[in-house]
C-alpha cells in the first residue's frame, strides 16, 4: 500500500484511496507531490511523492485542508499519453524479436502486473516473450498444447478480448497463483499472421486501452515482419546475382575483381563470366548495364543467363552480340542497355592463347605484353539493346605464353579522387599501374586494378567496380633430374 508522506496524516480516508480504481494525485502549495495512490503511479511512472508537479496534468481539482489540492487525473489523458509513447517506442522498430520485448515492457510498466505475448511459428510451436513486475522480459517456446483454450482461440481468429483463467498456474506470469485471472487480445497484422497479448490485474475500464494497444503492436510487428521478408529476398537476389568465378580451362588463368556501389546492397550493374566451349577454349564477356542498384542488378542477371544459353548455340562473338541484342530489345527494360566486352579464347598447342574480342560500345581492352607495354585494343561498337541494326566490331589478337589482356568497367576509369578529390582516374592512369606487371598472375592482376582505383578514391563514393583478367599460362619446361649413380656391388672373393 502507499503510504503518504511528510504533512499528509496517515488517516483511513487516504488508505481508502489505495484502492481507487481513479487516479489521484495530492500537492501541497509548492506543487510538490505529496502522495499519489497506486491508479496514479501506473498513469505517472516517473512520478514519486517529494517530486514536483509535472505540467500539464489536467483532472478535476479539490482543495482540502493543510493547503493540501487533490487532483483526480483525467484517464483519457493518461491514455492517450501512453498510446503516444507505445507509437513512439515501436515505430522505429525493424526487428520482430525487439518489437515483442518492447511490448512486454510496455505492458508491464503501464498496462498490467504481467505480460505475456505468444507468436505462432511452425509445426505447433510457438515463441513467447513475458515478463513479471520487475523481472527481466525473457524468451521462451512451447507448444500450442500447453496454452489455455482462450489463448488457441485468440491465436486462431478470435476477434477481440476475453477475460479467462489459466487452468494450473504459469510461470509465464510469475507463477504466483495456482489459476491467475488474465485478458488475453489478439495481435492481427494485415498479412492475416494472429499473435496474443496475455496480461493479468488489467484496470477497471482498461479493455479499451488494452485493444488500442494490441492494435498499435500488431501494426508494428507487420511491418518488422515485412522488412524480413525484403531483407530475405535482397539475400537471395545478392547470392543468385553475385559474378561467378570463371569456370577452369587447361591453358588459361582467370583473374576477377568486384566492388558494388555503396548503394547498390552488394549487387550492381557491372557483370562478368567466363564458361567452357567445345574445342577446349573458352566464351568470356565483361560488361555493365545502365543504372544502379535492384534494377540494374535484375537486367544483369537476364544478361548473364542469356550468354550462358546463347553460347550453346553460337560460338562467334559478333554473332552472339547479336542474339543478345534482339533478347533485350523483346524485353521491357524501360530504355536500359548494356555495354560489353564478348570473347573467345582458345590454348593454341604449342603456347599462347588466341582471344576473338566482339565490342558493344565499351572500353577498350588492355593488352599487357611480355616486354612491359601496353597495347589498348580499339573495338569499334554500338551499345547492346538500344537499335534492332546494332554494329558490333570484332579482332583477333594473339597471347604468347605469361601475357594477358584486362577488361575493365568504367569505375575504374571514371573514379573520382586525387589529390582535388574530383580528377578521373582514366585509362592513362590505368596503363601506367599497369605497365610491366604481365609476369604477374592473372588474380594478383585483378586485385591490383581494384585497389589502385580504391586508393585513387580515398574512401569516396564510387560506381560499380569490375575486372576481369584472362591470361595465357606460361609453358613450363619438364624439370630435369641427377639420379645418383647405383654403386657397384662389391664381389666378395672366393
Amino acid at each position: 500500500m502507499a503510504a503518504p508522506v511528510g504533512t499528509v496524516p496517515d488517516t483511513a480516508l487516504f488508505r481508502l484511496l489505495d484502492h481507487v480504481g481513479e487516479g489521484v494525485l495530492l500537492c501541497d502549495g509548492a506543487a510538490t507531490v505529496r502522495y499519489l495512490n497506486p491508479a496514479a503511479a501506473a498513469m505517472l511512472p516517473d512520478v514519486r511523492p517529494g517530486s514536483s508537479r509535472p505540467d500539464g496534468l489536467t483532472g478535476r481539482e479539490v482543495t482540502l485542508g493543510d493547503g493540501l489540492v487533490a487532483l483526480y487525473l483525467d484517464r483519457v489523458d493518461s491514455a492517450a499519453a501512453f498510446l503516444a509513447a507505445t507509437a513512439q517506442r515501436l515505430g522505429g522498430q525493424l526487428n520482430a524479436a525487439r518489437v515483442c520485448r518492447a511490448t512486454i515492457e510496455l505492458a508491464v510498466g503501464e498496462l498490467a502486473a504481467a505480460a505475456l505475448l505468444v507468436l505462432p511459428t511452425r509445426r505447433g510451436r510457438v515463441r513467447c516473450w513475458h515478463a513479471a513486475g520487475a523481472q527481466a522480459v525473457r524468451q521462451d517456446q512451447a507448444t500450442l498444447a500447453d496454452l489455455p483454450g482462450a489463448v488457441r482461440d485468440t491465436l486462431d481468429g478470435h476477434p477481440v478480448a476475453q477475460p479467462f483463467l489459466w487452468p494450473g498456474g504459469t510461470p509465464y506470469l510469475g507463477g504466483g497463483e495456482a489459476n491467475p485471472a488474465a485478458w488475453v487480445v489478439p495481435i492481427q497484422a494485415a498479412s492475416g499472421r494472429s499473435a496474443a497479448l496475455i496480461v493479468t490485474e488489467l484496470g477497471d475500464g482498461r479493455v479499451e486501452l488494452l485493444e488500442e494497444f494490441a492494435a498499435r503492436v500488431g501494426a508494428a510487428l507487420e511491418a518488422a515482419q515485412l522488412y524480413a521478408a525484403q531483407s530475405r529476398v535482397a539475400v537471395t537476389l545478392q547470392e543468385s546475382l553475385r559474378p561467378e568465378p570463371p569456370a577452369p580451362v587447361k591453358g588459361l588463368a582467370w583473374g576477377t575483381a568486384y566492388r558494388p556501389a555503396r548503394a547498390a546492397m552488394r549487387i550492381g550493374g557491372d557483370f562478368y563470366g567466363a564458361h567452357p566451349i567445345a574445342g577446349g577454349g573458352s566464351v568470356f564477356y565483361l560488361g555493365d548495364v545502365s543504372g544502379k542498384g535492384v534494377d540494374a542488378a535484375v537486367l544483369t542477371g537476364q544478361v548473364r543467363h542469356s550468354l550462358r544459353a546463347l553460347r550453346r548455340v553460337e560460338g562467334d562473338p559478333q554473332r552472339l552480340l547479336h542474339l543478345l541484342n534482339d533478347m533485350l530489345l523483346e524485353g521491357a527494360h524501360d530504355g536500359r542497355f548494356a555495354t560489353m566486352i564478348l570473347g573467345t579464347a582458345h590454348p593454341r598447342p604449342g603456347g599462347g592463347v588466341r582471344l576473338t574480342l566482339a565490342g558493344g560500345g565499351h572500353l577498350p581492352p588492355l593488352i599487357l605484353r611480355g616486354d612491359g607495354t601496353v597495347d589498348a585494343l580499339a573495338l569499334r561498337g554500338m551499345l547492346v539493346g538500344v537499335t534492332d541494326e546494332p554494329v558490333f566490331g570484332q579482332r583477333e589478337v594473339h597471347l604468347a605464353p605469361g601475357e594477358s589482356c584486362l577488361l575493365y568497367t568504367d569505375g575504374v576509369t571514371e573514379a573520382r579522387g586525387g589529390h582535388r578529390g574530383d580528377e578521373m582516374y582514366g585509362l592513362r592512369r590505368l596503363t601506367g599501374a599497369v605497365s610491366g606487371c604481365a609476369a604477374m598472375p592473372a588474380p594478383a592482376l585483378a586485385e591490383r586494378v581494384e585497389q589502385v582505383t580504391a586508393d585513387w578514391l580515398g574512401g569516396r563514393d564510387h560506381d560499380d567496380i569490375a575486372a576481369l583478367v584472362v591470361r595465357a599460362e606460361p609453358v613450363r619446361t619438364p624439370s630435369r633430374h641427377l639420379y645418383a649413380v647405383q654403386r657397384p656391388v662389391a664381389t666378395v672373393a672366393s
